[in-house]
């Protein structure tokens, strides 16, 4: 049985001042005022909400710090914040903002000691390692940095153990090749990572049903993010903030899974 602590979590994606959608981290189209997306959020009671600024490392600049505050200040639930992050200063600056995890993604390759510096000063549920892959010509899976157009050295597994060792508190694991697609969870990586680390990972990257999520759970995540499952509604993908009521997360998760 899958107990009440496995979380669902909606993934959103910044760009400037709004909110856009991608598909394999490609043709980004707006959706819509974060702020408003947050308020939305709060009255489904959300326990928790990913921003990913997807303009800030590939364009070299900071995270908008005036403008996550006022997202910070606006919801309920904690939020974990990744996009531009290259000095402990800047994490610093954003916890003052209201944020309460910090995500890193470049960084975790380029700057590694910057997440031990975070952990060891707010603590290690503070820092989410940012793990993209895409599959190479071969169906290899490879790690990705900058938005997804440099490739690493590094194999998820590696990387997601070099995370760990560095204080890591839980992963985020997303999957370039499912992200946008609707087709689900890429399983194979949400297993192969889980079970080689000792911290939670968040399986993303795929969503399109609700049983998603149980197959990432049953697969070992802790928790699952998703952003088109939570913003569309219907075949036609008419923007709509949405999320499961508690009663029915509470069937899903504890409910047997048929695949």
């Amino acid at each position: 049985m899958i107990g009440n602590s496995a979380r669902v979590i909606p993934a959103l994606l910044l760009r400037g001042e709004g909110l856009v959608k991608t598909v394999r981290f490609k043709d980004a189209k707006y959706i819509g005022d974060p702020i408003n997306a947050v308020r939305l959020f709060n009255d489904l009671e959300v326990d928790e909400l990913i921003f990913l600024d997807i303009d800030a490392t590939p364009r070299g600049r900071e995270p908008q710090y005036e403008r996550i505050a006022e997202i910070a200040g606006e919801a309920f639930m904690p939020i974990c914040y990744g996009g531009g992050v290259t000095s402990f200063e800047q994490a610093a600056r954003l916890f003052k903002s209201g944020v309460e995890k910090v995500a890193l993604t470049t960084a975790l390759v380029e700057k590694p000691e910057l997440v031990r510096e975070i952990a060891d000063t707010f603590g290690e549920q503070a820092v989410v390692a940012g793990i993209d892959v895409r599959k190479d010509w071969l169906g290899k899976p490879r790690t990705m940095i900058r938005s997804g157009s440099r490739k690493t050295a590094y194999d998820p597994v590696e990387l997601a153990k070099r995370a760990a060792d560095l204080g890591a508190g839980e992963i985020l694991l997303t999957s370039v090749d499912r992200e946008g697609t609707y087709q689900g969870y890429d399983l194979d990586l949400v297993r192969a990572v889980s079970a080689a680390v000792p911290i939670p990972v968040i399986a993303h990257g795929g969503a399109g049903e609700l049983p998603h999520i149980r197959q990432a759970i049953d697969a070992g995540a802790s928790a699952a993010a998703a952003g088109s499952l939570f913003i569309y509604k219907g075949p036609h993908r008419a923007v709509l903030v949405n999320y499961p009521k508690r009663p029915r997360l509470r069937e899903l998760l504890a409910a047997p899974t048929s695949a």
